[in-house]
């Protein structure tokens, strides 16, 4: 395999790894009610575990609200119980039809945990990014001894390697940092 294809492959890896990590920090909470937060909890519908969002039209009338209109009545009851057993520690109020979530105001503490839950997910995602750069290395090195490249083409192929990982890096950096301020302003 090319060098070329080598770094493509890692680059769209990474992009990956963001992409997964964007889509867990719409699961944590800020102080103002977001669809990202109920979203992708899963609802067992006629055995099925089925994501809420394809159950139902989610809206943020309020800034503290969240309502659930299912597409189905009759699953009212089991997103209901789908919401008590998700870890949002959020009551839903059932309204006839439709499932309403008053969000509270967050505290202090309370912010400063989920920014820290944040970092967390954030330097998980690095860690992964990393854990490419070096399969990638790996494969250049792999091609290197294997004669199917030359010595400069394997330092070119690492320099650019170490260019895309420090991009995605700060790709992750950056998505962590507004997330905390989004926590915190709030």
């Amino acid at each position: 395999m090319p060098t070329k294809e080598i770094v493509s492959e890692a680059q769209s890896k990474m992009k990956k790894a963001v992409e997964v990590l964007h889509d867990e920090l719409k699961t944590v909470r800020t102080g103002r009610a977001s669809t990202g937060l109920v979203d992708n909890i899963k609802v067992d519908y006629y055995g099925t575990p089925t994501p809420l969002k394809q159950l139902a039209t989610l809206a943020t009338p309020q800034a503290d609200m969240i309502v659930i209109k299912p597409f189905d009545p009759a699953s009212v009851k089991e997103i209901e119980k789908a919401i008590k057993n998700s870890d949002l520690s959020i009551a839903p109020v059932v309204e006839g039809k439709f499932i309403r979530l008053n969000v509270p105001a967050l505290s202090e503490e309370r912010r400063l945990q989920l920014v820290q839950q944040a970092r967390q997910t954030g330097e998980q995602a690095k860690v992964g990014i990393r854990n490419i750069r070096r399969d990638a290395n790996k494969q250049l090195e792999k091609q290197q001894k294997d004669k199917l490249i030359t010595e400069d083409d394997l330092q070119y192929g690492k320099k650019q390697i170490d260019d895309v990982t420090k991009e995605y890096v700060d790709k992750v950096d950056d998505l962590v940092k507004h997330k905390s301020d989004e926590i915190m302003l709030d």
